[in-house]
């Protein structure tokens, strides 16, 4: 990833693992965005190839739980019912 010293403008490079895209996106990304992490950027390919990303949305796994609804489970003492049935889900 390689950042301007002097704007918020970024660029990175995307794989699927068969093809690498860069994508320049100026905005402050995401607190998910990580090497490994998915991601979706939404915007426009220019002709040198690059994707210049209006937007860049970091994708949460299939485990993702908001904290608050993680909270109001425990809280409740559902959690464990949750989990339990995500453990079942699984098999």
């Amino acid at each position: 990833m390689k950042r301007t010293n002097d704007s918020l403008t970024v660029a990175f490079r995307v794989t699927d693992n068969n093809a690498t895209v860069t994508v320049r996106y100026q905005g402050i990304l995401p607190d998910l965005f990580r090497e490994g992490q998915g991601i979706v950027a939404l915007g426009r390919v220019n002709g040198e190839g690059v994707l210049v990303a209006d937007e860049v949305l970091a994708k949460h796994d299939e485990n993702y739980m908001p904290p608050e609804v993680s909270q109001a489970l425990e809280k409740s003492g559902m959690m464990k019912h949750y989990e339990g049935g995500k453990q079942e889900y699984a098999k």
